[in-house]
């Protein structure tokens, strides 16, 4: 976060630095509402501490004076925030924006106040006057009311830099918005932020997030505008939903990620119980013939066809070939037993020879002592 840092020590007093930052629980600190309609106008540098109570500011005064009267006729829980009225080099004051309705109507002005408010916000019909445009893509707000509370003066900014960069980086420009605002409630959670856009399933909650720091904005971008997954540990609540459903929610969330993280690793430990498996039968077949006396192996690595085709070039004969084949279809050895060889398999011609020898010393021995016994 260096280079986001404020001069004068403003950042270890009021922003990412100071000593309560990240101290507090943030599940569970969005009071329940359902609707929330932005009046863009002019920006934070000239905002007052109570931008809807000042009277020289009559658009953003009248409006939530309006909707404060009409509050129990509205169907929906509504609450008013003011955002910047300047988008670049266009003058958007006067401009209001409804999430989760995701529409803008243009031109909002004092004299209109009471006609809109009584149309789209307590009848739910189309402001006439105004021609309403469908908002695409997502809306992100950064609280940087400094002139109410210091901690969102000195943060707002560092963010609003920070998301700019991301979304000029990563191509996102149409994409992404990013609007400052005043003050949302929570001013020791600062950074915050609201995000509004559509989820994987179609729905348009807006979720608030804490305690945001620089480095958490490619988080964001990547994580809940291009996933559509919550960040949890910044997370705040949603629209439409209770203080209580809000813990609720996130702790479904944390049950499901534990039981998708113990089926995976069930998996992985089947899939390397059975890699190992294989391993060993692949070995067994390899090794696991019987051992003849001397260690010497009573039967060959490879197989009865691949011996018989090894025999038939290195010249042996057919018949032979057959003889071996059945042999080894027979008496061949197999992982838990091996047949010994018998006398005969095993006779060679070296031992024709000597046994040759011997019959003949037995004969000459015979002779000899026949005709000493004669000469008698």
């Amino acid at each position: 976060m260096g280079r986001y840092r404020t001069e004068g020590g403003s950042d270890v007093e009021f922003g990412f630095l100071r000593p309560e930052f990240r101290q507090g629980p943030l599940v569970g600190t969005v009071q329940i509402y359902e609707r929330h309609v932005f009046l863009c106008y002019k920006n934070p540098q000239v905002w007052p501490p109570h931008v809807e109570a000042a009277e020289f500011d009559r658009l953003p005064w009248l409006l939530s004076a309006a909707m404060t009267a009409r509050k129990g006729e509205m169907k929906k829980l509504t609450r008013l925030t003011i955002c910047e009225g300047h988008d670049g080099t266009e003058t958007s004051n006067g401009h209001v924006l409804i999430f989760p309705d995701m529409i803008r109507y243009r031109g909002l002005t004092h004299f209109d106040v009471d006609t809109f408010v009584e149309e789209v916000l307590v009848k739910d019909i189309e402001w006439l006057p105004g021609t309403s445009e469908t908002l695409k893509g997502s809306c992100v707000f950064v609280c940087s009311h400094g002139s109410r509370d210091r901690r969102c003066g000195v943060c707002g900014p560092a963010l609003i830099t920070k998301f700019k960069e991301e979304i000029d980086a990563r191509g996102l420009q149409g994409q992404v918005s990013i609007s400052p605002c005043l003050h949302i409630g929570g001013y020791k959670y600062a950074w915050n932020v609201i995000i509004f856009g559509p989820n994987l399933d179609g729905e348009l909650p807006g979720h608030w997030y804490g305690y945001v720091a620089p480095n958490d904005v490619p988080v964001l971008l990547e994580q809940h505008i291009g996933r559509g997954e919550i960040v949890d540990a910044l997370w705040r609540g949603q629209m439409g939903l209770s203080e209580e459903d809000q813990k609720k929610a996130q702790d479904l969330r944390f049950r499901l990620n534990e039981e998708t993280n113990a089926e995976k690793s069930a998996k992985e430990f089947t899939q390397a119980v059975e890699i190992g498996s294989n391993v060993n039968e692949t070995q067994a077949d390899v090794v696991g013939c019987c051992q003849g006396a001397g260690n010497s192996s009573c039967c060959q690595n490879s197989s009865p066809k691949e011996k018989i085709k090894s025999n038939q070039v290195n010249g042996e004969g057919v018949k032979s070939n057959k003889v071996r084949a059945s042999n080894s279809g027979k008496g061949a050895c197999t992982r838990k037993a091996c047949a010994m060889p018998t006398w005969f398999e095993s006779w060679e011609w070296e031992d024709t020879y000597a046994a040759l020898a011997v019959v003949g010393a037995v004969v000459s021995v015979a002779i000899a002592y026949s005709c000493y016994r004669q000469l008698r």
